[in-house]
């Protein structure tokens, strides 16, 4: 077989991290250099290095023997996939064991190449706030990173790190601490948090959740309430289901949590550990929701190595941008939709603005696909893809929009999700603009040129079409439904109006 294929298809750099923690170690292979990590490799392997470190001050050595072999691996699958740099990142087990340095030479020495980052607690805090900021650059109240070994604390204002700390509650060193025994976990964690003064600064904030043993909470939640999106990145409880879940959590026995739908098996000795900090963390900074991140140390290192410039572009633009230079037929149109699009949406919310924008760089992500599919293989595209720039109403609302766009009917089963994730203001904006943009494809084939000789207007109770003679758009019947719908959606009456092209110029 030919491998020129191939050799020009592997493009893109590719770079690798390995997470050395308490409990697992995990390799992921990033490839390209964008806004939204593409991690295109991810392997864990539970080693729990940290198991019982409290009691003999090392590390366990089954282990570390087991160790040597997944970074072997590790190290293999690194370059045979050309990923460089392979970094090595060991936190608070390996930095804080006896034979931590010894650990740290013998893989160094028996597996040439490899380099051991040993990270400090608040160089682990930062990078996990990295992470974070990655796929939530506004975020604002409490981080809370848990491992095996340590809870990495961070307070964040307005999308900037202030202070952090580490503390010795990681789910392994909390349950070897209090004995096994959840109730004296609570005791331990409440007298290590209350000395961390500015968690309070975290009242009527967010609490973002970082870690394994918390996104297994997550999971458990999602399934025990049929929530119709089985992401965890974003997913959001309020205080209160936070605090029900915690509770019913901490109390179980190891019999009743395995009869739990949703329960990871190989977490369920950590979950009553993880629950009890989590509740603890709650109570100490008065945050009034959970924010649940898949992102963290690993995300956070990988955007350290990008320029500055590019770690600032808006990640849920940067997703639509990335889908449209993947999938779309012409990069000039999206931000002639946007600006086609402007007069229909006045007095736009932030929020809004940015939803618009980033459905208009999506909107041609469907040109490639079998025309009986292109409406939903684009809904399904946007609201699954795995970019961490998109919350879960940004994916609901913009598959609702791609999918309209393509003209699905709008009663359509598999809408349902989006439906259910977008209050009714929402899901009629969405309705309104998918409608927009099908309209704008309909006059101008997908091309700016063509859109240029056409523009719309709200005039009073009038939605007015404008199109310049000559341009090669015509008010057809398929225009004149499509305008036809879009005006019932605003409430308003259609017109259609022709220019001479010379108007059309100076208009």
């Amino acid at each position: 077989m030919d491998g020129a294929l191939s050799a020009s298809s592997r493009k893109l750099p590719r770079c690798a991290v390995v997470d050395l923690g308490s409990n697992s170690v995990r390799l992921v292979v990033f490839e390209g250099e964008s806004r939204n990590p593409v991690a295109i490799f991810n392997e864990k392997a539970v080693l729990r290095l940290g198991k019982g470190l409290q009691q003999t001050g090392r590390l366990n050595e089954d282990g570390v023997a087991d160790a040597l072999t997944v970074l072997g691996r590790y190290r293999a699958v690194a370059r045979a996939m050309g990923a460089v740099p392979l970094e090595i990142l060991a936190t608070a087990a390996v930095r804080e064991a006896n034979n931590g340095p010894e650990f740290v030479r013998t893989i160094e020495s028996r597996l040439p190449g490899l380099t051991v980052r040993v990270l400090d607690g608040s160089e682990e805090a930062a990078m996990s706030a990295s992470g974070l900021l990655c796929g939530i650059p506004s975020a604002d109240g409490i981080l809370g990173d848990i491992g095996g070994g340590s809870l990495e604390l961070v307070r964040i204002e307005n999308g900037e790190v202030k202070e952090s700390a580490s503390l010795p509650l990681g789910v392994i060193r909390l349950s070897e601490r209090a004995g096994g025994d959840p109730v004296r976990a609570r005791a331990i964690a409440e007298e290590a948090l209350a000395r961390v003064p500015w968690l309070r600064e975290g009242l009527g904030r967010d609490l973002y959740l970082v870690g394994g043993a918390w996104r297994a909470l997550a999971r458990i939640h999602i399934a025990q309430t049929g929530y119709p999106l089985h992401l965890v990145h974003h997913y959001t409880l309020g205080r209160d289901e936070a605090r029900d879940l915690t509770g019913v959590i901490a109390g179980a026995s190891r019999r009743a949590l395995e009869r739990i739908p949703g329960v990871p098996r190989r977490r369920i000795d950590d979950l009553p550990f993880a629950a009890v900090v989590m509740r603890r963390v709650l109570r100490a900074t008065g945050c009034r929701r959970v924010v649940f991140s898949a992102n963290g140390l690993r995300e956070g290192w990988f955007m350290r190595r990008l320029p500055e410039a590019l770690r600032r572009v808006d990640p849920m633009l940067a997703a639509g941008q990335e889908l449209a230079m993947q999938l779309g037929r012409d990069g000039d149109l999206p931000p002639a939709l946007f600006a086609w699009t402007a007069p229909l949406f006045p007095d736009e919310a932030e929020e809004q603005y940015r939803l618009r924008e980033a459905a208009c760089w999506m909107s041609d992500i469907g040109s490639h696909e079998h025309p009986e599919y292109r409406a939903e293989q684009a809904y399904l595209r946007v609201l699954r893809q795995p970019g961490i720039g998109l919350d879960h109403h940004a994916r609901a609302f913009l598959g609702l929009t791609l999918a309209l766009r393509y003209e699905a009917e709008p009663d359509a089963p598999w809408l349902d999700t989006a439906r259910m994730l977008l209050d009714v203001g929402s899901a009629r904006r969405a309705e309104t603009l998918g409608v927009a943009l099908r309209l704008a494809y309909t006059l101008s084939a997908g091309t700016p040129d063509l859109l240029a000789g056409t523009a719309l207007r709200v005039e009073g109770p009038r939605l007015v079409l404008r199109l310049a003679e000559g341009s090669g758009v015509f008010a057809g019947e398929s225009v004149l439904r499509r305008l036809d719908r879009l005006a019932e959606s605003l409430a308003l009456e259609p017109v259609t109006e022709l220019r001479a092209e010379t108007e059309a110029a100076v208009g």
